[in-house]
């Protein structure tokens, strides 16, 4: 089985086919990384794949191999690419496709699918599925390719979707006829060639500039608000200047930690809600007035806050308040022409600004050192995260993947960032069992070690990819903080009877012993003390480690910090 060869290779020597084109095609565009699981029609592809160079992660479900596709294209701004089989492994890469569209994230998911006459008449072909006009609701762009010679003209228009104005999923569908078609090779050749200039500067207007400029400058509680549109352009150069030169400060959204690091004098990340009270001009930087700011509206906002957004969408502007100085632009083009006129205004925020900031920072510290230095047994999450910021402080280039409901509220409010685009998380959806994928695809990506903090309920989506991580043999170290439900693991079955409660998992499971069913290093820290050694040991050794992290099942809030989204019903606890 070992020497098992694609069954497509074609026989003549001047002849190629539909799968070795689309190969060419990759490499043309210098894609290095593709995921996906492999089954009909696509599995000779991603053996072609490897066969020319081009790295192939299989993955055990489609998802997590979209997931891991997704945050390549975060981190490389170019689309990442996962490659899925038809139907029902086109529908489990879907999620993660839709996922990175609404995120900004630019992915391609090239699947297989099934032949058309059939499909379009419905008359039950294997996996029959219209796969592209499915997925148009979801993604930037569906394309599907029917013929050998469009296959180059295909891919680069998936490139150019994916990457230009705000990034996004594209879906690629390719029929299995078109995969063993067979063309000339020297007429195929002549079809390749490598996408110019996908993602083109889209440059503000000097007058747009002017304007958010001479509105900062009237402020006297100016705040800037870093979204993760800002971590994803790499202007951080240039952001890091503005920001240090006007002495505004800065409140960074989940995945914009690090832009500047965490402990930089001018982050406003301890004192959110006084700032958002209190700001009297905001400026959105790569940032959606979404749900996840409260839309900028009701009681976590100065009622009379004037807006400058900065955003290369320009139906993002006033979608739900006005914006009195937008500025239109790619963040690259947008932050390096706000750099140079700032020394036409004088921008500085009022010292009792900053003196109010500092003074709720120092409060809001103090109780969260309360919380950290809480000693209980169990542990409970803020001891727990003590002992991974204690870690992580002295592993500041770690790669930070984060996912679950309290795991991820608090590890986002513990443990300080300080590099760009070091910390990965479920964005603006908010979704579930991203963590395997996004660890792997920042494994993949960037070559370095990679922890991941996992609720136990979010490990459970995509936990199976641990076997991926050590078949692969790669530098992750996973943290499942396991408190035996989802949230928590203390309620009840409200009807009496035997079953657990629907929020109700294992607080006895022992996740450890699934890494050391594939080789990797377990560990089961019951205190701080452990945690600190395992996760230390974890990092140092470079190889797939996963530590069951036992903390108290009556420890979690109902829905995190969110359970204002959560409608209740009084319970019977």
């Amino acid at each position: 089985m070992d020497n098992i060869k694609p069954q497509t290779q074609p026989q003549a020597q001047n002849l190629t086919d539909g799968m070795h084109i689309v190969v060419d095609a990759l490499k043309k565009n210098d894609i290095e990384v593709v995921y996906g699981v492999c089954g009909i029609p696509v599995t000779d592809l991603a053996r072609h794949l490897q066969e020319e160079g081009i790295r192939y992660i299989a993955f055990r479900h489609e998802q997590s191999a979209g997931n891991a596709a997704a945050i390549t294209g975060f981190l490389t701004k170019k689309p990442g690419i996962c490659l899925t089989v038809s139907a029902p492994g086109f529908l489990n890469g879907l999620t993660a496709l839709a996922n990175a569209t609404t995120n900004g994230f630019p992915m391609i998911q090239i699947s297989g699918s099934s032949t058309r006459s059939i499909i379009d008449l419905q008359q039950g072909d294997y996996e029959e599925l219209d796969q592209m006009n499915i997925a148009k609701p979801f993604v930037k762009a569906s394309y599907r390719i029917n013929k050998p010679e469009d296959i180059a003209i295909g891919l680069a228009r998936a490139i150019r979707a994916a990457v230009s104005g705000r990034p996004g999923g594209v879906y690629l569908d390719l029929t299995t006829a078109l995969l063993s078609s067979i063309m000339d090779k020297d007429e195929a050749a002549k079809t390749l060639f490598k996408v110019e200039d996908p993602s083109p500067k889209v440059i503000p207007s000097c007058e747009s500039v002017d304007k958010a400029l001479h509105l900062l400058s009237t402020a006297k509680n100016p705040l800037i608000i870093l979204g993760k549109g800002a971590a994803y352009a790499q202007a951080d150069d240039d952001i890091k200047e503005f920001i240090e030169k006007t002495g505004i400060p800065f409140l960074p959204m989940s995945m914009a930690k690090g832009l500047l690091p965490d402990d930089h004098p001018q982050s406003a990340a301890a004192a959110r809600s006084y700032v958002l009270e209190n700001a009297d001009v905001v400026v959105l930087l790569g940032a959606r007035l979404n749900w996840l700011l409260a839309h900028g509206k009701g009681k976590h906002w100065n009622p009379n806050v004037r807006f400058i957004q900065l955003d290369i969408d320009p139906q993002e502007i006033d979608s739900n308040r006005p914006i009195e100085a937008p500025v239109v632009g790619d963040i690259v083009s947008s932050m390096d022409l706000m750099v140079k006129g700032l020394s036409k205004y004088n921008i500085k925020p009022q010292p009792s600004w900053m003196e109010g900031i500092n003074q709720d920072k120092q409060k809001n510290d103090a109780k969260m050192a309360i919380k950290l230095n809480n000693n209980t047994s169990p542990m409970n999450f803020f001891n727990a995260l003590k002992a991974v910021k204690s870690v992580l402080e002295q592993n500041k280039d770690i790669y930070l993947v984060n996912g679950g409901a309290n795991t991820l509220d608090d590890t986002r409010n513990v443990v300080n960032i300080y590099y760009p685009r070091h910390r990965l998380d479920c964005g603006t959806w908010g979704v579930m069992g991203i963590g395997m994928g996004f660890a792997i695809g920042a494994a993949i990506t960037t070559g370095k070690p990679v922890v991941a903090i996992e609720g136990d309920s979010a490990f459970g989506f995509s936990g199976m990819e641990i076997e991926t991580i050590c078949r692969f043999k790669l530098p992750i170290t996973v943290v499942v903080f396991n408190n035996g439900g989802i949230y928590n693991g203390w309620h009840t079955n409200l009807g009496g009877g035997p079953d657990p409660s629907p929020t109700t998992l294992m607080a006895d499971a022992r996740y450890d012993k699934l890494i050391e069913a594939f080789g990797g290093t377990p560990y089961n820290a019951t205190t701080p003390e452990e945690l600190t050694k395992a996760l230390s040991d974890g990092i140092s050794s470079g190889k797939p480690t996963l530590i069951n992290c036992v903390i108290d099942p009556k420890d979690g809030t109902e829905s995190g910090h969110i359970s204002s989204l959560n409608p209740k019903t009084i319970l019977k606890d």
